[in-house]
């Protein structure tokens, strides 16, 4: 049940991201998306010593992320 909560977490985040950054993609690339903006948003607040439970505090820990992300990306594609 963990790994399917987690997908559905991060579908979510991705979607959020994707809304918030005018990035559009499907629903893979939103679970993608979501799944690695958490990876990253967990790596980045750790580090400044901010830490996210719950639920709620992993869609804005992975939606920050994943934003992060998709900043990255436009980055490196320009």
């Amino acid at each position: 049940m963990g790994i399917i909560l987690s997908l559905v977490i991060g579908a979510i985040c991705g979607w959020i991201a994707g809304k918030i950054m005018n990035s559009e993609g499907s629903l893979l690339y939103n679970i993608i998306l979501g799944v690695l903006g958490g990876f990253v948003g967990g790596l980045v607040f750790g580090l400044i010593g901010i830490n996210f439970s719950g639920i709620i505090g992993n869609i804005i820990c992975g939606a920050a992320g994943s934003c992060l992300l998709i900043w990255i990306v436009r980055k490196i594609k320009k």
